[in-house]
This record gives structure tokens, sequence and C-alpha cells, in this order.
């Protein structure tokens, strides 16, 4: 095996491990992305369901 060959697997090795931490970096982050959407989503329902119960007693 020459010195060439042993620097490619290296660098196919550390690409591989480089590209695994990015791709789940990024899906934690648009897991996260999706959650806040869905509480900001649910939380203007329910401020909005409480102003009308409340609106109605008054």
């Amino acid at each position: 095996m020459t010195k060439t060959t042993f620097w490619t697997i290296l660098g196919v090795i550390a690409a591989v491990v480089i590209a695994w931490i990015l791709v789940e970096f990024v899906f934690t982050a648009i897991v996260f992305l999706f959650k806040l959407v869905i509480v900001a989503i649910v939380a203007l329902v329910v401020f909005f369901l409480l102003r009308a119960a409340f609106s109605r007693s008054s």
C-alpha cells in the first residue's frame, strides 16, 4: 500500500465521519425547528380559545 493510498483511505474515512456529524446536526436542528413551529401554533390556538372564553364570561 502506497502513501497516497493510505491518505486517500484516511481522507474518505474522515469525510464520512464529518458528513455523519453534519447530517446529525442538521436533522436535529430541523426537528427542533419543527417542534418550535408546532408549539407556536398550539400556543396561538390556546391563546385565542382562552381569550374567547374569558371575553364571553365578562
